[in-house]
């Protein structure tokens, strides 16, 4: 019978750790999303959606903007997973390699830009809650994995490009 209760007593201790989380980022993070979410929408009402159309076009022009200007735009602009539209100014064979791009970027683009990912937030924040707990600042780290995405989607789209070149050119 006392395993019984220790059960569900430690079921009901899952249950409200959860809770607490919950309640701190309805407190904390949402609140900020929310705000960041606004600014963003603010900013391209500002600057104009056809503006930020005509500069997604110019940004596929070459293959250095193509796999980090754009996907960058596309992320802090729509985020997820609006942010696949910006494909639409990608010529189709690049179409593959502009969606590993900016898939890629989903979660480094979290530490700073929290609004552009909300299911990356709870892989952020549990390693956010490991760095402040050995007392290291957070915005070295939401620096480092911004600058590290960048490297890296730009990689990635080169490589993707270059795979579906080839399997393209095989199946002709």
């Amino acid at each position: 019978m006392e395993l019984l209760a220790g059960l569900a007593n430690g079921f009901m201790e899952l249950f409200k750790a959860g809770a607490e989380t919950f309640a701190g980022w309805v407190a904390g993070i949402i609140p900020l999303i929310v705000v960041l979410m606004t600014a963003v929408s603010a900013v391209i009402k500002l600057i104009g959606e056809e503006r930020v159309q005509s500069l997604a076009q110019k940004a596929t022009k070459n293959i250095i903007t193509r796999y980090t200007i754009l996907p960058i735009l596309s992320v802090l602009f729509l985020g997820n997973p609006m942010c696949y539209s910006f494909g639409r100014f990608v010529e189709e064979k690049h179409k593959p390699a502009f969606y590993d791009a900016t898939v890629s970027f989903l979660h480094p683009v979290t530490g700073l830009f929290p609004h552009a990912n909300g299911g990356e937030l709870f892989v952020y924040m549990g390693i956010a809650a490991g760095i402040t707990k050995l007392g290291l600042p957070l915005g070295d780290l939401a620096v480092r994995y911004f600058l590290v995405g960048i490297i890296i989607i730009f990689i990635r789209g080169i490589v993707t490009e270059k795979i579906y070149t080839s399997m393209k050119a095989k199946a002709k």
